[in-house]
């Protein structure tokens, strides 16, 4: 790809303008676009035109540009989650019927937990987790339960390169966490994004003991057991696992059992 006066390819400008669209926001002006990506208009213009040639982006009236069709369509087709969503969904769904309140799936990208699924109903928690959205490790539950389950290495990197800018959570504190969730077998975080909201997660592993993903659960802080909620998650995220191993449509329900507890019940757990 030809380089342009300051060094970048073209893939690289066209990644700045598709990724210049903040979240919640699919139609820009052209200018303000051009703003976002860093580039001159004329280039900004000219990208835009051939990426809306191959539907990816969508001109309007005006000026304004559209995230095109195309690319919901290529990004669901051939999304590395799409099966892990399709297993999870379900599982999500009977957590979701006995709380009535937030699930969350999440994978590991980098240092932060990257949303791909969420669930929710009218009168739940707040929930600061969106589809598509992230949220650095030490402030997720799911952040937390994914990086306590990685390699050695990787948390010590993950931990070396730590830095708050508030300067509030030092690096020997996520470290605490860490061997807190590994030890514990999940991870929690009480009132540390919302004052009134608990975080509960568990890791979700395949068929080679990976951790792949972490399913878990924002509640309100004081309604709420850990003897209820993890027995539960951990019950769903096996039977996540192993549907991944074995795809086929699950048969499962979440059912109350005489304590009360959340219990999820079926053939593929």
């Amino acid at each position: 790809m030809a380089n342009s006066g300051t060094g970048d390819s073209v893939v690289d400008r066209v990644v700045r303008v598709i990724a210049a669209f903040p979240e919640g926001i699919t139609v820009l002006p052209l200018s303000e676009l051009a703003d976002r990506a860093d580039l001159p208009l004329s280039t900004a213009h000219r990208l835009v035109r051939q990426l809306a040639g191959h539907g990816l982006l969508e001109l309007g009236s005006g000026g304004s540009v559209r995230l095109g069709l195309r690319l919901w369509e290529l990004v669901n087709r051939n999304s590395p989650t799409l099966a892990l969503r399709q297993a999870a969904v379900p599982f999500m769904e009977d957590i979701q019927q006995v709380l009535n309140q937030n699930v969350n799936l999440a994978v590991l990208e980098g240092g932060e937990a990257l949303f791909v699924e969420r669930l929710s109903r009218r009168g739940s928690v707040t929930n600061r987790a969106r589809v598509a959205g992230r949220m650095p490790v030490h402030l997720s539950s799911v952040g937390l339960a994914l990086m306590a389950n990685q390699p050695s290495a990787v948390q010590a990197k993950y931990v070396r390169q730590f830095h708050d800018p508030a300067g509030k959570v030092q690096p020997e504190e996520i470290r605490a966490l860490l061997d807190e969730a590994a030890g514990m077998g999940f991870a929690q975080l009480a009132g540390v994004v919302d004052p009134d909201t608990w975080g509960i997660a568990v890791p979700v592993r395949d068929a080679g003991n990976r951790t792949v993903a972490a399913l878990g659960v924002v509640v309100p802080l004081r309604e709420m057991r850990l003897q209820a909620l993890v027995p539960a998650l951990q019950t769903a995220a096996r039977g996540i696992g192993r549907q991944l191993q074995n795809p086929e449509p699950a048969m499962h329900s979440v059912q109350r059992n005489p304590s009360n507890a959340p219990h999820v019940s079926g053939r593929t757990l």
